[in-house]
């Protein structure tokens, strides 16, 4: 390859990370979000006294999980306006 053809090819390659970082970041967290859900709605079924406890920390593990697809974010926007 020629160094005119990595050159041209370089803003391709940067979309291209952009969008496999963001993409294998995201999916983390939407399952672990999909999980913490679940088993905060079955706990609720099990036992509605304790509603109001479990859904204080199904938040909690929400915003933990969403820190993640936070993360993420950050370095796809360092990968498209930084490098």
């Amino acid at each position: 390859m020629t160094p005119e053809v990595a050159i041209a090819l370089l803003p391709f390659a940067k979309f291209l990370g952009a969008g496999i970082a963001i993409g294998a970041g995201a999916i983390g967290p939407g399952i672990g979000i999909g999980l913490i859900v679940m088993g905060a709605l079955q706990a609720i079924g099990r036992n509605p006294e304790a509603e109001n406890s479990v859904r204080l920390y199904m938040f909690i593990g929400i915003a933990f999980a969403e820190g993640v697809a936070i993360y993420a974010l950050m370095i796809t926007f360092l990968l498209l306006f930084v490098l």
